[in-house]
């Protein structure tokens, strides 16, 4: 397969580069195209993406950790924790469990390796670099942040901001590097899947009391900043190799998970207002029902926007990591 310029193209393993198009599915083949000069639209995506999760961060920041109000509604989820615990706690210690530097470290390899078999060296080191900045950029903002003690809940106030999770960042960062090296054909089931995985163990920080819901939603929403950043890195590299094809969309797990996730925030915000009503009453006269809710709100708001920042990177994802490149790439 040749360019205009005479040069062979090489693909990634999963695709023969030989067959060309005429090896596309027909639904599929709508979706190929090539990128010429500087992609301005991707760029502008993912800009756009990266300033719209860092403006959310600011505000997950200001309000559940500057204002008494925010710190109410975090302290109410926080201790719904408390209702069935005994019964998931096994799960949830096996999940927490897994999260370590130990394990950390072989991901990240694991990812590297099957990026670089793919002869992808520029989305190896991208995969590297968007889990090294994620999480050094939350254990900054964990020393960073202040979280003034405004008498709500005087019983962790010793313990300081707790914003972002770190255990989160690692799930959500990992899973999104999965998706950058996977094959175009695997990456709407990794997106939907990596999804899970880190509101799984988001949603464990909060039911071990280990982390108010904020911290979790607050570690998905760095991932999703450092995601754009990668994206654009990548991008940089191979816009030094000239034209590209791009592979499919993975329309359907972009649309199940963009759908998902903004119903499952639609049902935290419900839970927010209706605990809204309740915050003069202290946490520990709170009813069962009340409680519950609370944290349920919580949980249902850590999975949703896991599932909107895995979407946000599946919908890019096919153009930042393209089908075909330039034979002698690293991209």
């Amino acid at each position: 397969m040749r360019d205009r310029d005479g040069r062979h193209l090489t693909d990634s393993p999963d695709h023969d580069a030989a067959a060309g198009r005429s090896r596309l599915p027909g639904w599929e083949i709508g979706y190929v195209t090539r990128m010429r000069n500087w992609p301005t639209g991707l760029a502008a995506t993912l800009l756009i993406l990266a300033a719209a999760e860092a403006v959310a961060l600011v505000f997950i920041w200001r309000f559940f950790v500057q204002s008494a109000h925010g710190q109410l509604l975090d302290s109410v989820a926080l201790a719904g924790n408390s209702i069935g615990q005994a019964r998931i706690e096994g799960p949830v210690g096996t999940i927490l469990n897994a999260i370590s530097v130990v394990s950390v470290v072989a991901a990240t390899a694991i990812v590297g390796f099957i990026a670089l078999i793919r002869r992808r060296a520029a989305v190896a080191f991208g995969a590297i670099l968007l889990v090294a900045g994620a999480n050094a950029t939350t254990q900054v903002l964990k020393h960073v942040i202040d979280r003034p003690e405004l008498g709500v809940d005087v019983q962790r106030a010793a313990a300081g901001n707790s914003l972002p999770s770190g255990h989160t960042t690692i799930a959500a960062s990992v899973a999104v590097a999965l998706m950058l090296v996977l094959p175009a054909g695997a990456r709407g089931i990794g997106g939907i899947v990596g999804a899970l995985c880190a509101a799984a163990v988001g949603v464990a920080t909060l039911s071990a009391g280990w982390h108010r819901p904020s911290d979790a939603v607050a570690a998905l929403l760095v991932v999703g900043v450092w995601a754009c950043v990668t994206g654009l890195f990548i991008v940089l590299v191979q816009r030094r190799h000239g034209g590209v094809e791009y592979g499919q969309r993975n329309g359907r797990a972009v649309l199940t998970l963009a759908v998902l996730g903004l119903v499952l925030l639609a049902g935290a915000a419900v839970a927010l207002r209706l605990t809204d009503q309740v915050l003069s009453i202290p946490p520990e006269q709170l009813g069962r029902r009340r409680l519950l809710l609370a944290y349920a709100g919580g949980a249902i708001g850590i999975a949703g926007t896991a599932a909107l920042v895995q979407a946000s990177v599946l919908s890019t994802v096919h153009r930042v990591v393209p089908q075909v490149v330039p034979s002698g790439s690293a991209a």
